[in-house]
């Protein structure tokens, strides 16, 4: 994004990224932020931080992207996950139901791909997820105060290349790994789940990898690392997270990276790879 725009849609889904994003939005020159919430998902603070807000519940595809069209914003951005479990629970509409219906395999490239193309059939230019967040990103390089040792570094190395290697699947984009055994690859639970599902098989001292896949759309996904996820760590006993330059956003790095030494975490940033 060359320019930033005057207007901006915020699709505001779980936790602290959104609230974090439209701050930053705002201090690079947006005036106004429309935002479209969804209940039991997005927090209520989203309300302290945009103009306006429209409460939806997930599944409402008509209301969703007449909220879009009503905010006068050109450009849209989504920030946050939505639960993985509300596509099996929730009620739809009926145009949300007919979307479903049509695609052969469902999967989030699968559907946001779908509704990205019912966004921009409004008109609507949906930026990256990581826009006006460059300062969440870090660099290459070492994080913590320990670096991977031998081990951790030949388990990055298979993590990787496991990742990259299903990217067609748009299985996920987390892995554990522990003494070259591929403990956990994330699906459709989500990245935490991954992990202390993959910590519960191999105990102490599992590699973790979170990485986008080859040609990822970062239009709506894009790796978020809080407080959950070094919990998550912390409860499979894991001992060294690998990320990618350019491919996380970090919530609180001063924080994170505190949290991390004292679990005697190794984390590392990946160079970026195609």
């Amino acid at each position: 994004m060359n320019t930033v725009p005057e207007s901006l849609a915020l699709i505001a889904g779980k936790a602290d990224y959104p609230l974090l994003l439209a701050r930053a939005a705002r201090t690079q020159g947006v005036r106004h932020i429309a935002a479209v919430a969804f209940r039991g998902e997005t927090r209520r603070e989203i309300e302290q931080v945009a103009d306006t807000v429209t409460w939806l519940h997930v599944g409402q595809l008509t209301a969703f992207l007449e909220a879009l069209k009503t905010s006068g914003a050109h450009h849209a951005v989504m920030a946050g996950q939505i639960s993985p479990k509300n596509i099996f629970t929730v009620r739809m509409d009926a145009p949300m139901l007919a979307l479903l219906k049509s695609l052969k395999i469902k999967n989030a490239h699968t559907v946001f791909g779908a509704i990205i193309t019912e966004i921009e059939k409004a008109g609507i230019e949906l930026l990256s997820a990581g826009s006006f967040m460059q300062d969440f990103m870090p660099d290459a390089g070492l994080l913590t105060k320990r670096a991977p040792n031998e081990r951790e570094t030949s388990d990055i190395g298979l993590g990787r290349r496991v990742l990259k290697g299903i990217s067609d699947y748009d299985i996920g984009q987390t892995v554990v790994v522990k003494d070259g055994i591929v403990l956990a690859v994330e699906a459709f639970e989500g990245t935490d789940k991954a992990i202390r599902r993959g910590g519960k098989l191999g105990g102490r001292g599992a590699v973790v990898v979170k990485v986008p896949k080859a040609g990822h759309d970062m239009r709506f996904d894009i790796p978020v690392i809080g407080a959950n996820t070094l919990k998550s760590l912390k409860k499979a006993k894991a001992s060294c997270l690998a990320i990618e330059a350019g491919g996380a956003i970090l919530l609180d790095q001063p924080r994170l990276t505190a949290l991390a030494d004292i679990m005697n975490l190794s984390w590392v940033v990946l160079e970026k790879q195609s």
